[in-house]
């Protein structure tokens, strides 16, 4: 059985968005998790990967950014978005204290919504560690506007998960940026995957393919637990 999702409404300055949040029985972590640029909390994506580690016995929380909820195109702006992401951890460390659950708190996002949990990391916002599905390192094609400075001052565990074909990050200079972080910091690459982590040459619905990145995500949590 699956578990169920409880739907949440978050309130981020003036606006409100959506979330929601699924506990296993006894979850050994908690993981918040925002979407991309592109698309969101209830792309399938997204849904595959949290049903997936649900079933790995960590409890989720998705939520939406502001500019998703409002039906705007172009994301919100830095200030806002780590705005939403620390209501989103206090909505999930709130749920854990109801259940009684003790164990970490960990934030990870799709692209953009890992992006913006590294830098809420980086102001100061909580959390155990950090996962990152398909970090944009640079916009594609110029490999010269790193998006990394503030990286380098994060301690907590920080896993990154890319794709070999991931056109925002040419996987030399990822990797360069992961060794310079230092050994809190892990590069798994995805053989193959693209910045959606599609093979080419395997059709997967996108629910598969979120999904199929659970397992590493929650060896890694459990395993720094």
């Amino acid at each position: 059985m699956p578990a169920p999702e409880v739907p949440l409404t978050l309130a981020v300055g003036d606006a409100t968005v959506s979330a929601a949040y699924a506990r296993p029985d006894h979850p050994a972590a908690t993981v918040v998790v925002a979407h991309g640029a592109g698309a969101g909390m209830e792309h399938p994506f997204l849904t595959g990967f949290t049903a997936a580690l649900n079933g790995l016995g960590v409890a989720t929380l998705r939520f939406n950014f502001p500019y998703r909820e409002a039906g705007r195109k172009f994301p919100d702006r830095p200030p806002v978005a780590i705005a939403a992401w620390r209501v989103a951890m206090a909505a999930a460390a709130d749920q854990a204290a109801t259940h009684g659950d003790t164990g970490p708190l960990w934030a990870a996002g799709k692209s953009f919504g890992g992006r913006m949990a590294s830098m809420a990391a980086a102001e100061g916002m909580a959390a155990a560690g950090l996962v990152y599905l398909g970090y944009p390192l640079h916009p594609p094609g110029k490999p010269e506007k790193l998006r990394d400075e503030h990286l380098y001052g994060l301690t907590t565990p920080m896993l990154f998960l890319q794709g070999s074909r991931d056109t925002f990050a040419t996987p030399e200079i990822l990797a360069d940026v992961v060794a310079r972080i230092g050994s809190t910091a892990v590069l798994t690459w995805v053989e193959g995957g693209d910045h959606s982590f599609a093979v080419a040459g395997l059709k997967r619905p996108a629910a598969e393919v979120g999904a199929s990145l659970a397992p590493p995500v929650a060896d890694f949590v459990l395993g720094k637990s």
